[in-house]
């Protein structure tokens, strides 16, 4: 008997081995160009009475009703010359980030096979870290002012937030920019609907992403994450006990989702846990579903919330 299940154990293994390995295939084959425009570049090294040509190749970033005066300032502005001179040094050679979005984009095909092979542009926008790097649809613009390196004297920014400032995040970014327009909206407003919903962004990582770590997934450090997984336990058995799963209380999501210095157990704990624990506890439950279900992944995607969490035999690990 024990011969038997160890076979067949070593049976599913193989297969599943096989299906992977035909998966990867399948998406280094696909033939994926990406074509880039240096918007940056081509704009502060544009004299200024050459402002209309720049405006003509790129009329989506110049808003009707904006004098042409406001950009000849901020193409001679010296500090804005600055800022492109430490984006220059950076990102000179733009290959490595090309390299990744290919191989994203191969991975976006492969899962979502009407996805259009997108542009990259380059812009130097105001310092907006809410959006830092945009997917949509036909062109993914990447905000290279703010990849420069969490260090940079540049960066004004408590450093909860400038900890991502770096340019391992630019794919991180666009997926959790994607996956806005792929993930199916839901009623619900409960806490465990909103972790849930976080928890699908961050698989669409797994599955986009999986040569990333989860540190750099969640956008935390290795002590942020080893912190987590050590009080799994701990962290769900308070928002039992309290009974927030179902909770509408707005303030959840500061308190345990939206980007942070610490959650908000209102502990002594907080000062040594990371921001958006929810979100994490939220990721390990999407994944304890699709560890026992063949869910096709935009099925999962549009998957009520709260059937999610039922079907998903979630169990922290002690």
């Amino acid at each position: 008997m024990k011969i038997y299940i160890y076979s067949l154990v070593l049976c599913v293994f193989f297969v599943s081995c096989g299906k992977k390995d035909k998966i990867e295939r399948e998406i280094n084959e696909t033939s994926v160009t990406i074509k880039v425009e240096r918007f940056d570049k081509i704009f502060f090294e544009t004299a200024p009475e050459n402002l209309s040509e720049v405006k003509k190749q790129f009329p989506y970033f110049f808003p009707v009703g904006n004098d042409d005066q406001v950009w000849i300032d901020k193409m001679t502005n010296p500090q804005w010359r600055e800022l492109y001179g430490e984006v220059e040094k950076k990102f000179n050679d733009l290959s490595p980030v090309t390299t990744d979005l290919t191989d994203l984009v191969k991975r976006m095909k492969y899962y979502f096979p009407e996805t259009k092979t997108p542009k990259l542009v380059t812009v130097i926008s105001e310092m907006d870290y809410t959006n830092k790097s945009i997917y949509a649809d036909s062109l993914v613009i990447v905000s290279l002012e703010l990849y420069l390196g969490k260090e940079h004297r540049f960066y004004q920014f408590p450093n909860y937030i400038k900890a991502n400032f770096e340019p391992k995040q630019i794919m991180p970014d666009v997926v959790n920019s994607f996956a806005n327009g792929k993930i199916k909206p839901q009623k619900s407003k409960n806490f465990i609907t909103k972790i849930v919903q976080e928890g699908k962004k961050l698989y669409l990582k797994d599955v986009l992403l999986p040569s990333y770590s989860d540190e750099d997934k969640m956008g935390y450090t290795a002590e942020q994450l080893k912190w987590c997984q050590e009080n799994e336990s701990y962290m769900w058995r308070y928002f039992i006990e309290r009974e927030l799963l179902y909770s509408d209380d707005a303030k959840l999501s500061s308190r345990f989702i939206e980007p942070a210095p610490f959650s908000k157990f209102y502990l002594e704990i907080d000062n040594e846990s990371p921001g958006r624990v929810g979100a994490w506890i939220g990721w390990q439950i999407v994944r304890s579903y699709m560890n026992s279900n063949e869910s096709p992944l935009q099925q999962l995607l549009d998957m009520d919330a709260k059937e999610l969490f039922e079907k998903s035999k979630y169990k922290p690990k002690k």
